[in-house]
């Protein structure tokens, strides 16, 4: 049964930021937590087969810190939809780069990240920064119309501050 595993974007710097949105960067505790959560997949055995990212900076370094701190293999994709997509756009760049996997990280943004739990499983997760959820899809990826997911688990990073350090 294929697994989405979703992640919000880790801390971003925006106190200190003054640029575009899109650029705005991780700020130290972001690192360490998206640090964190890459080695927590591993230890609990849910390394993805492919990451898809945002393009936007904080997110885009939360997959590939995650991806290196995991030592996954998994190659990370950069989809534009990921920036500023609902949950059916959110879904469908999940499928387009995904469709074959058996789990595949997706990492984003909030609203998105609650609101498509929510279509998918019904239930409310807080998603707050580094928070990753694992959603099963008995159905499969198809898009359309929406799947329905049960979740597997839901991993909150500081639950977790300095594990595997």
């Amino acid at each position: 049964m294929p697994r989405l595993i979703l992640m919000r974007h880790a801390k971003s710097d925006r106190a200190n930021h003054r640029g575009a949105d899109r650029a705005r960067p991780l700020n130290p505790r972001g690192t360490a937590a998206a640090t964190t959560m890459g080695r927590l997949l591993s230890a609990i055995g849910e390394t993805p087969d492919v990451v898809v990212s945002s393009p936007a900076v904080r997110a885009e370094s939360t997959a590939e810190l995650a991806r290196i701190a995991g030592g996954w293999h998994a190659p990370l994709v950069l989809d534009d939809r990921l920036y500023d997509a609902g949950p059916a756009g959110a879904l469908s760049a999940a499928h387009t780069h995904g469709a074959q996997a058996a789990r595949i990280l997706v990492v984003g943004h909030e609203p998105t990240w609650s609101l498509l739990t929510r279509h998918l499983t019904g239930a409310a997760v807080a998603m707050r920064t580094a928070t990753v959820v694992g959603i099963d899809l008995p159905d499969g990826w198809e898009p359309e119309p929406m799947p329905r997911g049960s979740i597997s688990y839901v991993l909150q990073p500081r639950l977790f501050e300095g594990f595997g350090s």
